[in-house]
């Protein structure tokens, strides 16, 4: 345990290789067939979910995998998003498909990798309700019993056939920790610098530092952060939606049934509706989440501040739902604020780059990142080991519609 321990926990300034192989992935990343050519290793950059996904179904498939994190594992949006997952939410939008594949995928990666016990996997049911701050209440019909502050009109808009959760950051460790452990993926914590391109072919990854790692196949999952770079920003644009959410331990979580709550609330000064959300964790806590703008990604994910001010509203929130989430009942564990990455059509943008061959992205999946990770790495996986991905169909997520685009103008 403590050599897993510090892979996933490490210093976050430290440049250095670690690597856990088993017996028998040693053998099975000696050596690895991709289009034909020898290839030593594919570089995934990136260790939220996304790049962890992706690392985890290549290197399930044979390939062998080095993860390039900046930073930490999951310490950005990854670490310290929601962990909702809906089967069903995102049908009539492009992201349907994928949306589907992935929740079925979480099903199926809880049962291998005992996710109830692991990363706090479970289905759920899921309730749409108002609030009025300034108006006295104390539940009503159709609510559970914990939800005991001025909430009114209540409605099930998910079951536990079509809503669950994780908990983000534990879901994206154990992922990694078993790419680790039975694939023998390697993880480098050091800042990418330049993908090498030689006759329009992905030739190495360059680190900050000087280290080079040759490779012909590269998967840029930087999330927010790939508005900083330039290979990327040049074909498409990534911005930075801000998030806040707060953790709270209650003093009774027993008391707190798995109900995800879905708010419209008015705040008591009155103006526009808020939006936030509220999601018990089988681990005993509460995540509240809301207060979301576009801001300037920081350079760097340590850089990530909270504005006082959402976090206040967020805790008027808590206690104005529930009496167990007031200053006198619940302890605040967190005060956190991510980046979820967006687009400018708001659809992901996952496949090959026009015109560098081997050269792939996965990002922009915004508050549907925790959800869509899964199906994302195994389609991608699909598409650099296979040339086609079947599980889902990645062509209305490709960069090149951007392309496309900028010659129609």
């Amino acid at each position: 345990m403590a050599a897993i321990s510090s892979l996933l926990f490490p210093p976050a300034l430290t440049r250095r290789t670690i690597t856990i192989r088993s017996k028998s992935s040693k053998s099975m990343a000696a050596k690895n067939q991709i289009d034909g050519e020898t290839s030593n290793r594919v570089v995934v950059c990136g260790g939220g979910v996304i790049g962890v996904c992706t690392a985890y179904f290549l290197a399930k498939k044979g390939i062998a995998v080095t993860l390039v994190e900046k930073s930490a594992v999951a310490c950005a949006a990854s670490g310290k998003a929601g962990g909702f997952l809906a089967f069903d939410w995102c049908d009539g939008s492009p992201v349907a498909p994928l949306a589907r594949a992935s929740f079925n995928l979480h099903r199926s990666l809880a049962e291998e990798l005992n996710g109830v016990e692991s990363y706090g996997y479970r289905p759920l049911t899921t309730l749409s309700l108002a609030v009025t701050e300034s108006k006295p209440g104390s539940g009503g019909l159709g609510l559970p019993d914990w939800v005991n502050g001025p909430a009114k009109t209540p409605s099930t808009i998910g079951t536990t056939q079509t809503t669950a959760q994780v908990h983000p950051q534990l879901f994206t460790r154990k992922l990694l920790a078993t790419a680790t452990e039975k694939y023998g993926v390697e993880v480098v914590i050091g800042k990418l610098e330049e993908v090498r391109v030689e006759s329009g072919r992905v030739d190495a990854v360059v680190l900050e530092g000087g280290r080079v790692i040759d490779t012909g196949k590269v998967v840029l999952a930087m999330g927010p952060w790939s508005s900083k770079f330039e290979l990327l920003s040049s074909i498409f644009r990534v911005y930075g939606t801000k998030a806040h959410s707060i953790v709270l331990e209650p003093k009774e979580p027993n008391a707190i049934t798995p109900h995800a709550l879905f708010l419209t609330y008015h705040p008591s000064h009155g103006g526009e509706a808020l939006d936030p959300e509220v999601y018990p964790r089988p681990t005993g806590e509460v995540y509240i989440c809301g207060m979301s703008s576009q801001e300037e990604v920081p350079d760097d994910p340590d850089q990530v501040t909270t504005n006082p001010e959402s976090i206040q509203v967020l805790k008027r929130v808590a206690k104005t739902v529930s009496s167990y989430l007031n200053e006198e009942n619940a302890l605040v564990k967190a005060e956190q604020a991510c980046f979820l990455p967006s687009t400018d059509d708001g659809v992901p943008v996952i496949g090959e780059t026009p015109g560098i061959k081997g050269c792939y992205v996965a990002t922009g999946h915004s508050c549907w990142g925790i959800l869509n990770g899964p199906a994302t790495g195994a389609a991608l996986a699909e598409l650099i080991v296979d040339g086609v991905a079947t599980s889902v169909d990645l062509s209305r997520f490709s960069p090149s519609r951007f392309s496309k685009r900028r010659g129609r103008v």
